[in-house]
């Protein structure tokens, strides 16, 4: 599929999608919470609410299941300023549903309920608008849209028919029990397709067998990336670029609430300074605070901060 549509969009996300549910009151156990908010969920949707809360045409590329819980993420999609037009309805598999604990400032285990199989591992590679991804200015995905199949075959198809276009981001995105097989040869294939990769220390490692974040960085450079961006939390994030940057960004302290959907804030915020053309220290730095503003608050879709959240955290750090 392909697209004339010249109003190319900023970033296009692709990939997972669901309702989190997350327990009002925090410490916890699941077994004993009693009231919950329902929110919009899955790592490339929150990135694309990240990136359009900063301003951001935005589209994700997903699919959900024809229920209730789906026409619900696809309202908030809408509401939060998201287009909604390649996220389509599969009948045969609910819409995910994921519950967290929230113990701060540290541990917040997930359960995912994506039995038999989630709707947003069912995209057709013939559904990709690949013209569309081809003009977006960012192109994201992640290493869930690699665990299995239809979803390895689209996420591979965008990547390719991208080829290095614009910018493109490799979340590496590790969750272990969505995967079926060996991950090392997809990862490595997608890195070789991106320009950008994006993990923490333990993804890091997923992907190139190097957990130390100097080396890891060194490693997915070697893959064929320009830009290998590490998150270390509690130490900070660790930026590399091909052409020699190396910039070493602190943490900002906050009093953790919830720190699942940091990674996601920072994601958008980065695509956001990349978009803006920043240099790679102001980038990781206004990234680091986004991640941090979300990281004090309880959801993350609705906790996405607004351009005024972030450079006030900056100018307290200044």
């Amino acid at each position: 599929m392909t697209t004339g549509d010249d109003n190319a969009f900023d970033l296009i996300t692709m990939g997972r999608i669901g309702v989190d549910l997350y327990p009002l009151r925090t410490g916890v156990p699941l077994a004993e919470a009693d009231t919950f908010g329902k929110f919009l969920g899955g790592s490339p949707t929150n990135v694309a609410v990240a990136a359009a809360r900063l301003g951001r045409r935005v589209a994700v590329i997903t699919r959900t299941g024809a229920d209730p819980f789906g026409a619900y993420l696809r309202a908030e999609l809408r509401g939060f300023g998201v287009d909604d037009r390649w996220v389509t309805e599969v009948a045969a598999y609910p819409t995910p549903v994921t519950f967290c604990e929230i113990f701060p400032p540290d541990h917040f285990p997930l359960y995912f309920y994506r039995s038999p199989k989630a709707p947003d591992l069912e995209i057709e590679p013939g559904e990709v608008d690949t013209g569309a991804v081809r003009a977006a200015k960012v192109f994201w995905m992640t290493g869930t849209g690699l665990s299995q199949e239809p979803s390895r075959a689209a996420t591979l198809a965008a990547l390719e028919a991208r080829a290095k276009s614009g910018t493109t981001v490799f979340d590496l995105d590790w969750r272990p029990m969505l995967w079926s097989g060996d991950p090392e040869p997809w990862y490595e294939r997608a890195l070789r397709l991106a320009t950008v990769a994006v993990g923490n220390t333990q993804e890091c490692a997923i992907a190139t067998g190097e957990k130390e974040p100097y080396a890891a960085a060194r490693a997915l450079l070697a893959a064929g990336v320009e830009l290998a961006v590490v998150k270390q939390g509690p130490e900070g994030v660790l930026a590399v670029h091909r052409d020699g940057t190396v910039v070493e960004v602190p943490p900002v302290p906050v009093e953790v609430v919830n720190g699942l959907g940091a990674g996601d804030a920072f994601g958008g915020a980065l695509c956001h300074g990349l978009l803006a053309g920043w240099d790679v220290e102001r980038m990781t730095r206004y990234a680091n605070a986004a991640g941090a503003i979300v990281a004090s608050r309880l959801a993350c879709s609705t906790a996405m901060p607004f351009p005024a959240e972030v450079e006030e955290v900056l100018e307290s750090c200044r």
